[in-house]
């Protein structure tokens, strides 16, 4: 019976390396990988946001994944991760915007590790990759896996090959960052491509059942499932900048002062302006992007009523008639 597994996990193999058609595992030839000691790096994230996914989806019972927090994902590389678990997301923000400059704009760095037998293959998880100049519409980049989907890989001790997937982080081993350039997503709509202010990883379900994530061909994610510990799912290291902005961030609001209070908060918050904007309007999502509720701009100070969401991580955004926006963190305890 060990025999025939062995054949069929051979068989499995050689099929997976026939229609690879990417760039292949770090340090063989041919290989994108950029290792975090790169000159090409000319900054680091600088502040983390996560909501947090499950040890198994499947099994909620089981609770989230608790690895690591946002602290060690800030600044280059240094092994010490944080996992997303099970649909976790993480938003990662920096000093100056991401820009599209030459070749690869930025890379994502994980925690995978090689197959000592053969470098082409390694244990690897995947997360999407979304990138926003607003901090509110995200476009993702197009995603591309070739790996098998008949044969679930195991959570554990099972390797893939690189070569069959593209434009997921993750993609590469341990201290070398996958990257990602952001003339891919030229035409994108509610995107400017020289002022990326947040990049969003939301991590890949590897199942292949009905709980599993697609790429763009509507072709399950194949990556190891279940996970079910507290460092289950994609393990975030760091997010290198290649291309950045020699200036700030601009500030939206100009001379009127917007703060909300309090926050975090447990049943309401209060949106202040100095002078209500023309046609202002409020929008409240959560980190997906999702408006959770809207609502007009009234006087100074406008309520809002959080009793209906659930505890968590949202952005509070101010639209007005002219098209400007502004853009606030928000925690519901």
């Amino acid at each position: 019976m060990k025999k025939a597994i062995s054949a069929i996990i051979l068989s499995l193999s050689s099929l997976s390396a026939a229609q690879a058609q990417f760039a292949p595992q770090a340090g063989v030839s041919g290989t994108t990988a950029i290792p975090a000691s790169s000159s090409q790096f000319v900054g680091w994230a600088t502040h983390c946001d996560v909501q947090r996914g499950w040890m198994d989806i499947a099994d909620q019972s089981l609770g989230r994944v608790s690895a690591g927090d946002s602290s060690v994902v800030v600044g280059a590389p240094d092994n010490y991760i944080m996992s997303l678990g099970d649909s976790g997301v993480a938003v990662l923000t920096f000093a100056h915007p991401i820009v599209n400059g030459p070749g690869y704009d930025f890379a994502v760095f994980e925690n995978g590790f090689a197959n000592p037998n053969n470098p082409e293959e390694a244990y690897l998880e995947f997360a999407f990759v979304e990138v926003s100049s607003d901090g509110v519409n995200y476009v993702r980049f197009p995603v591309t896996s070739n790996t098998q989907d008949t044969a679930q890989i195991a959570g554990t001790g099972e390797y893939m090959v690189a070569s069959l997937v593209n434009n997921l982080a993750g993609k590469y081993i341990g201290n070398y960052g996958t990257p990602f350039d952001l003339s891919e997503l030229s035409g994108a709509a509610n995107l400017d491509l020289n002022n990326i202010t947040h990049v969003r990883l939301v991590d890949v379900i590897g199942s292949i059942g009905a709980l599993g994530t697609v790429d763009m061909n509507n072709h399950k994610i194949n990556d190891p499932y279940p996970t079910p510990f507290p460092t289950g799912g994609f393990d975030l290291d760091a997010v290198g900048v290649i291309n950045q902005s020699t200036t700030g961030v601009a500030t939206i609001n100009g001379n009127n002062a917007f703060r909300i209070y309090p926050n975090p908060a447990t049943e309401k918050i209060v949106f202040h302006c100095d002078r209500t904007p023309e046609g202002a309007t409020l929008s409240l999502t959560d980190v997906t992007g999702k408006i959770v509720l809207q609502q007009s701009v009234s006087g100074n100070d406008t309520e809002i009523n959080l009793n209906a969401c659930a505890s968590g991580l949202y952005y509070l955004v101010l639209n007005d008639a002219k098209g400007n926006k502004w853009v606030e963190k928000i925690s519901k305890l």
